[in-house]
């Protein structure tokens, strides 16, 4: 039993080694050239773009007062529409903003009991026919002026300590701490939490990012392009964009925008693009996602097809190797006429045909 095994054991092994063998030999010819056979497919030359995958518009939501973040109505990812609630700020006025708010307002008083009590004599004297007409209009424009300014001194004394000022409904003022959202969209991300301090937005200050909106069903690809490319690009070329987290997703573009103007980058020359994208059934995109994107330059179908390490060119000519007749002399080399290349496959055009067997030379060793 133990013989039967052994000898079956053998067998396999044999087998198993004449297999390998013959699929070794399988790419050489009699003369023991390696050879690669011509095939026929598609190539397609076409410029990478780095980048990845980003709202058309990103809008950074900013607060016009000061003050501390009392409440967040909203989570990262929530829908919202233009006017919804984003966050509640509470007044955090300094010492000194106090002060001044409430100093301005006991000035603003004064001028205008002032002015009060030269219209009241102003008037006094109109009724009894001393004064002109005049002066009494001058007299009701400075109680008039004087009202205003206390007024707006006490609306900046009401935002300073409450944050909310409500005017009267002739000026329909209304300036409240509910920071809203200004358009449409998702919340990408909250900048700010509960307790943190908020300065704001004016023409000498940035102001403190609360809050990232877009709408996510517009997203495009934004990248990179190298310089070498970028003169073969055009806009509205079809593009396909490989997504890193979703490798087997399906997405098409087109190139929409390529910048005028280069930057560089480490060393490197690029141009700035952008691809509108055109997802497959089923996917679904999120921003920031990394991808690059292969932009179809030019592209053909159904054409002989060799690998390009196998074509020599010299002189502007291209010739590939044909295996030799007989094992004891060299292969034969042959022009072709070559078209569209991949960087790995050329097409040829002219010279050879499908199935016929090109030689492929071992690399060449350093020492």
């Amino acid at each position: 039993m133990r013989k039967g095994l052994i000898v079956g054991g053998v067998v396999v092994l044999v087998g198993g080694a004449s297999a390998a063998l013959y699929s070794r030999a399988a790419s050489r010819d009699d003369s023991g050239f390696k050879t690669v056979a011509v095939t026929r497919g598609g190539v397609v030359e076409k410029a990478l773009a780095v980048g990845s995958i980003r709202p058309r518009q990103e809008i950074t939501v900013k607060s016009k007062i000061s003050g501390i973040v009392k409440r967040s109505f909203r989570e990262v990812g929530d829908r919202v529409k233009a006017g919804d609630p984003l966050f509640e700020i509470i007044p955090d006025p300094t010492p000194l903003e106090l002060t001044e708010a409430r100093r301005e307002v006991e000035i603003a008083r004064n001028i205008y009991e002032q002015a009060k009590k030269r219209f009241d004599r102003s008037e006094t004297l109109r009724k009894q026919g001393i004064v002109a007409s005049q002066d009494a209009d001058v007299a009701d424009k400075e109680i008039q002026d004087a009202q205003i300014r206390l007024k707006l001194a006490q609306d900046r004394l009401a935002l300073v300590e409450k944050g909310r000022v409500m005017g009267d409904q002739q000026l329909q003022v209304s300036v409240e701490s509910i920071i809203r959202a200004p358009t449409t969209g998702t919340v990408l991300e909250l900048q700010v939490n509960q307790g943190d301090p908020v300065v704001p937005l004016t023409s000498f200050q940035a102001g403190t990012p609360l809050a990232t909106l877009a709408d996510m069903s517009t997203l495009i690809f934004k990248g990179t392009v190298d310089e070498i490319d970028v003169g073969k690009l055009k806009e509205g070329m079809p593009a396909r964009i490989k997504i890193g987290a979703l490798p087997e997703a399906q997405v098409d573009g087109s190139v929409e925008k390529i910048a005028p103007k280069s930057k560089t980058l480490e060393g490197a020359t690029l141009f700035d693009v952008e691809i509108a994208l055109q997802p497959g059934p089923g996917v679904t995109l999120r921003a920031g996602y990394s991808a690059n994107a292969d932009v179809v330059v030019r592209e053909k179908k159904d054409v002989l097809l060799l690998p390009e390490r196998l074509v020599t060119f010299d002189g502007g000519k291209a010739s590939v190797e044909l295996p030799p007749a007989t094992p004891d002399t060299e292969p034969a080399k042959k022009v072709v006429t070559v078209g569209l290349s991949d960087g790995l496959n050329i097409e040829i055009s002219a010279g050879l045909k499908q199935g016929e067997l090109v030689v492929e030379r071992p690399p060449k060793k350093i020492e």
